[in-house]
């Protein structure tokens, strides 16, 4: 029987539990407080989990400097015989000005210094044990442009030719599923085909949903807070080849187009 530790259950972790009970898995989660079926991160019965667990899933970001997991469980996970996973950033790389990047460029030279140094922590926990699972901007059902249009945050900024990567969350659940069920430890971006600009994006959305195109703002005009000003600052084009050979993995969503259209469907049927 597989027995899945997820510790952190938002919105991509509690996507993969579900997937995994339906393959018949046990799985049990960690949040910040408890609720039906996920224990407090404080929870001592998370310890006895981490025992439990023949995989054991991290997707707790960084508090500060600090990985909460590393600091408090660390000791426990890396003694344990457990698959072992981590969902990162491929905010880790910096600024590429565009250029596609793989799984040998350098990191900690962006904005992500905390994930950075979270990323490198889990790759000396258990070396040649951890699969690093890097993700550029997750969206899907209840999570995406198409719920910006609709409450009336999205706009549209022009930012001088950067463009980003993305991935749809049940591409993220195929991939680690797919690393869990046959592992393959090591760094993998987990990406689409088809990095773009966000205003690129944000149109098409907008015509999915037979809406008007807002109009392309400056960064200045968009009045953006510190952290979303410093998004556009980066701009890169992630290379997945390696996930597709090392894991196997066919993308169900190569690129948001698809991608966008499939959470519509899914969120009518809701």
């Amino acid at each position: 029987m597989n027995r899945l530790l997820v510790l952190g259950q938002g919105y991509t972790a509690t996507r993969l539990r579900d997937a995994a009970e339906r393959l018949g898995w046990q799985v049990k989660g960690t949040g910040r407080i408890a609720r039906t079926g996920v224990l407090a991160f404080d929870d001592p019965a998370v310890a006895e989990a981490i025992g439990w667990a023949t995989h054991i899933l991290s997707s707790v970001p960084p508090s500060g400097d600090d990985d909460p997991v590393l600091t408090r469980f660390g000791v426990r996970i890396a003694a344990s015989s457990a698959w072992l996973g981590y969902l990162s950033s491929t905010g880790v790389y910096g600024d590429a000005k565009g250029a596609w990047v793989d799984e040998t460029a350098p990191v900690g030279g962006g904005r992500r210094t905390a994930r950075a140094a979270a990323d490198l922590g889990w790759q000396a926990l258990a070396p040649g044990r951890i699969h690093i699972f890097r993700l550029p901007g997750i969206y899907g059902p209840g999570r995406s442009p198409l719920t910006r249009i609709r409450d009336g945050s999205a706009q549209r900024i022009d930012a001088g030719g950067q463009v980003f990567s993305r991935i749809h969350v049940d591409d993220i659940v195929s991939a680690t599923l797919a690393a869990m069920q046959a592992p393959a430890p090591g760094i993998y971006n987990i990406a689409d085909d088809r990095p773009a600009p966000q205003a690129d994006v944000i149109a098409f959305a907008c015509r999915l949903l037979g809406v008007a195109v807002p109009p392309l703002l400056t960064l200045a005009a968009a009045r953006l807070g510190p952290q979303a000003a410093a998004f556009y600052a980066e701009s890169r084009r992630i290379a997945n080849g390696k996930m597709k050979r090392g894991l196997k993995v066919r993308l169900r969503y190569p690129d948001y187009r698809c991608g966008l259209r499939a959470c519509r469907q899914e969120e009518a049927a809701q």
